[in-house]
């Protein structure tokens, strides 16, 4: 499996393509703003027909998990899915199949002048292409 992913303000999935509004940035702020992932992952022949889990995380610079006070407790902003792909009809056999995900986020209130990044997990592995990362920018000198 091959992944590739891609900040943007907003993205969408329809007739199994990725709309990207806003895509390719990397620093963001200082004031929280909505946001999005936009992940395609290429699915092999020999991953066909069965069911693949992934879960998406916050990290800080240190790869800590961004955690939150909310009325539960701290919690960190996880989302998790599932996907599968089968061989394509009239295609010659073999060939990878893209499967497009998209996240959107409301604004989430980042620490200034920091570094962040997404990570993104399938079946409990960290692939090569599975991160996107961003900067916040430093609140303006008053």
């Amino acid at each position: 499996m091959d992944v590739t992913m891609l900040l943007a303000d907003s993205a969408q999935v329809a007739d199994g393509k990725l709309y990207i509004l806003g895509g390719g940035w990397s620093v963001t702020g200082p004031d929280p703003v909505p946001s999005a992932v936009a992940v395609k992952v290429s699915v092999d022949a020999h991953e066909f027909d069965a069911n693949h889990h992934w879960e998406l995380f916050l990290e800080d610079a240190d790869g800590r998990l961004v955690q939150f006070e909310t009325p539960e407790g701290m919690q960190g902003i996880e989302v998790r899915g599932d996907f599968s792909a089968s061989e394509p009809v009239g295609v010659p056999h073999g060939t990878p199949v893209d499967v497009p995900i998209a996240v959107n986020f409301g604004p989430i209130p980042l620490a200034p002048g920091q570094r962040f990044t997404w990570r993104m997990v399938i079946n409990g592995e960290s692939l090569p292409g599975a991160t996107a990362s961003f900067t916040t920018r430093p609140l303006p000198s008053e």
